[in-house]
């Protein structure tokens, strides 16, 4: 039974890393251990769990439905034993953190929180600029960034789930000015244009539709260097903002702001906590990495 648990938790880490070589590498075990482990498994239940490839891993329909149910029991048991080793040595330090203000409210903000409510003597530094800070250089613990800004030498976690752009205004400047339906008609429009630090290109506009990729380049009467007073520009009357759903979600739900090209706004991969596999990691650090970790079943559930 020991055995078993064992290797029902080395196949979750290959079923979610979708890869032999990463899982490995995560678990500080061999790849071969690993392999065959998991052909243990699927000798022990008598069906295959994994798809293999020279390229990719994936669940079969059997190591899809495995997956689900070990996922909320193994996390718990993790979560448990992380506590208990917790408890005898209490987390306390630093940790600091660069982020955005939109992850801030929308989701580090209620779990660091309670960590430290939870934990006194930890205390969190949170540098705000939107620039993608060198966090080795300026001596960050970690980055909060969207997937697609991670660098291939940083572990990621995500801590959020996939995000959406909207194109947003007042339902008066759509009234005024028209109602784009194509993001090519933004080149009649005024855009409120975004740039996240002083060196950086302004932020163009990126779309999607039945696999049709548009980039614009928009222009405006104003650029700015934070989504919020972007936003309250766009409800000012000053022209359409683009951000990030979460945002104006309240302002569109109250009629503030009227959103329009929401179909050609799919979702993508969220905002993820990233930090370099090479430093010493805290136990505050630990704890906070664990904390604001997403539990994707969890919501989903809810």
């Amino acid at each position: 039974m020991r055995e078993e648990l064992g290797d029902l938790a080395l196949f979750m880490a290959v079923a979610e890393a979708r890869s032999f070589t990463r899982a490995a590498a995560q678990l500080d075990l061999s790849q071969s251990a690993v392999s065959h482990a998991v052909r243990r498994l699927e000798a022990s239940v008598g069906i295959k769990l994994l798809n293999r490839t020279s390229r990719r891993v994936s669940t079969t329909d059997a190591g899809e439905k495995l997956l689900a149910a070990l996922r909320p029991g193994l996390g718990m048991i993790s979560s448990r034993i992380e506590e208990l080793r917790l408890l005898g040595d209490a987390p306390k330090g630093l940790v600091r953190l660069a982020t955005s203000k939109p992850a801030l409210r929308t989701i580090l903000w209620p779990k660091l929180s309670q960590i430290v409510r939870d934990y006194p003597e930890i205390q969190i530094e949170l540098n705000l600029e939107s620039r993608l800070t060198d966090l080795a250089a300026e001596r960050f613990d970690a980055g909060v960034r969207l997937r697609e800004f991670v660098g291939p030498d940083m572990i990621a976690v995500k801590i959020g789930p996939p995000i959406r752009l909207a194109a947003v205004a007042t339902p008066h400047y759509f009234q005024t000015h028209g109602t784009p339906a194509h993001p090519d008609d933004l080149d009649h429009h005024a855009c409120l244009v975004l740039r996240f630090h002083a060196h950086a290109p302004v932020y163009d506009w990126e779309f999607e539709k039945d696999g049709e990729e548009i980039v614009k380049k928009v222009s405006g009467p104003f650029i700015f260097s934070e989504s919020d007073i972007c936003i309250e520009a766009a409800k000012a009357g000053h022209g359409i903002a683009f951000v990030t759903e979460q945002e104006v979600i309240k302002d569109i739900e109250n009629g503030a702001l009227r959103r329009v090209l929401a179909d050609w706004c799919p979702p993508f991969d969220g905002y993820h906590l990233c930090y370099s596999g090479r430093r010493n990691i805290s136990s505050a650090f630990r704890l906070v990495i664990d904390r604001l970790k997403y539990d994707e079943l969890a919501t989903t559930t809810t």
